[in-house]
């Protein structure tokens, strides 16, 4: 199932998840334009590697090359699709997040659930050398915290059935079944290689949106706290 719209609506410009949407965008255009040599350079230099956290932890590896590519690896994508995947579910689900905390609440959000998510993928293989890349965590977060403040909003999904079509679905139904393909896959996929696995990072998708959800009640009352203090004064 692929979501096509909600009905929720906003108060404000987006203007964080257009930053961050532009920001992949920019990074991806910048990945396609290098050969194929310095892209592997790239990718693998700023991509999450969970051997390299594990090296860092027992001492044998720098904290920059072990921890930067936490945050870096968000802003990589694999290719086309990948990247428009990623930033359609982050401009549908993500505007009304961003509504709901404020905007520096969000950005900050949005960067903790990817690193939870990255942490995720290492406690799942901390022996991959792998690059892990793209945004997906971050986002899982997001739709995390979307189904849990707007469990109730209608998504209009376009539905593969024998033939496609569309139907308006309760936001909890649609990614808590998002959720359950996750999971049911992260699980099937323990023990394999990531290239058995087909290259997706699962556990990252999985701990992405336990952390939104976890988060999105603490995120959204910091909004609220300050505007208190903020009224008080």
């Amino acid at each position: 199932m692929f979501p096509l719209r909600d009905n929720t609506p906003r108060t404000r410009l987006p203007f964080i998840t257009l930053a961050l949407m532009a920001a992949n965008i920019s990074v991806f255009v910048y990945q396609i334009l290098l050969n194929p040599y310095a892209l592997e350079h790239f990718v693998y230099l700023n991509g999450m590697v969970p051997y390299r956290v594990s090296a860092f932890l027992s001492g044998r590896a720098p904290v920059d090359v072990a921890l930067a590519p936490l945050f870096t690896s968000m802003f990589l994508h694999a290719g086309w699709m990948h990247l428009i995947g990623n930033m359609w579910f982050l401009w549908i689900f993500g505007d009304n997040i961003e509504d709901n905390f404020g905007h520096l609440n969000y950005l900050l959000f949005y960067l903790l659930c990817g690193l939870l998510a990255s942490l995720t993928h290492w406690i799942a293989g901390p022996q991959s050398r792998i690059p892990s890349v793209g945004a997906s965590g971050a986002i899982a977060g997001i739709m995390g915290a979307y189904m849990l403040l707007f469990p109730k909003a209608r998504v209009l999904t376009l539905v593969p059935f024998f033939f496609i079509f569309t139907v308006e679905l309760p936001a909890i139904v649609l990614l808590l079944y998002w959720f359950a393909i996750q999971f049911f896959s992260g699980v099937a996929a323990v023990g394999q290689s990531q290239q058995a696995q087909g290259g997706v990072a699962f556990w990252a998708h999985i701990g992405g949106f336990l952390a939104g959800g976890a988060l999105c009640f603490l995120f959204r009352d910091m909004r609220r706290l300050r505007g208190y203090y903020r009224t008080s004064d």
